[in-house]
């Protein structure tokens, strides 16, 4: 089966877009704007063990923490989908941080974060490397149960009842999974496999409740990288898995019914459609679905940014959201993603990630790898 690829875009299509604000901070808190902000930021919040998350906000003296909230401070978003950042079961440590953003004149009232499956134990030996209770054998990969999971903050109110975890969804029962075989079997057993969820960290859908008591749906996901799964490629193939699950999902090809209003799907993937180590073809599918449009953020920094890891590779380098590029590193490539469902107007995009001599790039690279992104777009009427 051939896959439509997504348009890429050209040169005039990629300096028109680093003109809308993309380059820096996209737009001064205090200004009007129109319509809604959506982002997600893989924010690098994740610590060595439970409880050292909060301790250190609490502190009020990590410097990393310190450059996270400056960045969502620039961004300024309406609504914000943190990814890699630590689970507690009250989301104490994700409210001392919602208090830091208020502090900075930034209030998020509306909060939510389910459990996430990174540090989740399963008791079993999940990887076949003979032990069991390591990290690897949770779930999702995690040292502790909460370990780098996802959180939702929003100016919109959340309507929590009607809101889907869908988490605990097999792997096994995902339509052609790429489950890792060996000899022509599961590997490492069936057993890990009556079990094994396809979710590493989560794939959620999140109502938020709009003005007229609409709906707009946040569907969110961060998945496993594809590296590091051993002989069998099993990081591999459920990274692809992973963002498979939402092509199916819009398809209607899943026991779960697809929203029936506008959404926004984003969060990380953890795959770019052209370049690096993962199945590009699940990304390249996902955006080019037509229930869904890819407005293409772009930064000036991306391309500032680009060094020798990035050669050899094709895909739009203006788009890129994550600097990897140390030795045996992929290079820079576009991971993160918010693409609004293709009923809604696309009044902006961008990826936060400001030239070298801007004064956000400090705090900018002290926070995370990863760049914030964000889109802005106009509420549905009624």
């Amino acid at each position: 089966m051939s896959v439509r690829r997504p348009a890429r875009p050209g040169a005039a299509a990629l300096a028109v877009l680093l003109t809308l604000g993309t380059t820096g901070a996209p737009g001064a808190a205090d200004s009007p704007r129109e319509g809604l902000r959506l982002a997600t930021f893989n924010a690098a919040l994740g610590r060595r063990g439970p409880g050292l998350l909060l301790r250190d906000i609490l502190a009020g003296e990590d410097a990393q923490i310190a450059a996270v909230v400056a960045v969502i401070a620039a961004a300024d978003a309406d609504v914000l989908l943190l990814t890699a950042v630590d689970w507690d079961h009250d989301l104490v440590a994700l409210g001392a941080l919602a208090d830091r953003l208020e502090a900075a004149g930034h209030a998020y009232p509306h909060r939510l974060a389910f459990r996430p499956n990174t540090g989740m134990q399963t008791g079993l030996d999940l990887t076949g490397d003979g032990r069991r209770g390591t990290p690897d054998d949770a779930q999702g990969y995690g040292a502790f149960a909460g370990a780098r999971g996802m959180a939702l903050l929003s100016r919109l109110p959340v309507a929590r009842d009607e809101a889907r975890d869908f988490s605990a969804f097999l792997w096994r029962d995902l339509p052609g999974a790429l489950i890792p075989e060996r000899d022509g079997a599961p590997f490492p057993s069936d057993e890990v496999f009556a079990i094994q969820r396809l979710s590493t960290t989560g794939h959620w859908d999140v109502p938020l409740v709009l003005p007229g008591e609409g709906r707009l749906h946040v569907l969110a996901w961060h998945a496993t990288p594809p590296l590091f799964g051993g002989p069998a490629d099993r990081n591999l193939r459920r990274n692809h898995d992973e963002t498979r699950f939402w092509t199916l999902f819009l398809d209607g090809a899943l026991p779960f019914a697809p929203p029936s209003g506008p959404f926004v799907l984003m969060g990380d993937a953890n795959l770019d459609p052209f370049d690096g180590d993962g199945m590009g073809a699940a990304m390249q599918a996902l955006l080019a679905h037509p229930a869904l449009q890819d407005p293409a953020p772009a930064s000036a920094g991306a391309l500032a940014a680009q060094g020798p890891a990035d050669t050899g590779h094709t895909g739009p380098p203006a788009l890129d959201t994550v600097q990897w590029d140390g030795p045996r590193q992929p290079g820079n490539l576009r991971v993160d993603y918010v693409l609004p469902s293709a009923d809604l107007e696309v009044l902006g995009a961008g990826v936060l990630w400001p030239l070298p001599d801007e004064a956000l790039a400090a705090a900018v690279e002290a926070a995370s790898r990863h760049r914030l992104v964000w889109v802005d777009v106009r509420l549905p009427d009624g």
